[in-house]
């Protein structure tokens, strides 16, 4: 498939995940969006990391001089952080689960579509070693919501953490 066919399909997931952002809440963003945000930055960075000691690459880039995983930070992963966390948190063991669930999703079958598309692929890093990094971040991100996201919030809506 053709970079431009490829890039377009990227740009209308990463549209589609801002339109179900929206969908949460302006609650849910308040509380969620904080830890979201971190993991977010978290993701680009270790993507960085990532391209440069080749556990993968992207090789289609919507824009040029942005990493590529740029798009799918702000869009899938952002919002499907908030989502997670809106319907999950409070309750680690359904949390653990959805995201084992969703990570599982993300590592076999949507990365080998992508891959199939020749949008990203692995190099120097197993899909079950992916997998686990999914699943490290997640946990990450609800330790983050609960001794850093709810404070936040608490002074946000005025009352006491």
């Amino acid at each position: 498939m053709s970079h431009s066919k490829n890039k377009l399909y990227i740009l209308i997931l990463m549209l589609i995940s801002w339109v179900f952002l929206l969908l949460a809440g302006k609650e849910s963003l308040k509380k969620y969006l904080p830890a979201a945000s971190f993991m977010s930055l978290l993701v680009y960075s270790e993507n960085v990391l990532a391209e440069r000691i080749k556990w993968w690459s992207i090789t289609t880039k919507i824009f040029p001089k942005v990493n590529g995983i740029f798009p799918f930070v702000i869009g899938v992963f952002l919002t499907g952080s908030v989502w997670i966390l809106k319907f999950t948190y409070k309750n680690i063991y359904l949390y653990v689960f959805v995201n084992i669930l969703v990570d599982t999703f993300f590592t076999y079958p949507f990365y080998s579509v992508f891959k199939k598309l020749g949008v990203w692929k692995l190099t120097h890093l197993k899909q079950y070693q992916l997998s686990a990094l999914f699943f490290i971040k997640s946990l990450l991100m609800y330790a983050f919501q609960k001794y850093i996201g709810d404070r936040l919030y608490s002074k946000i809506k005025g009352t006491p953490s």
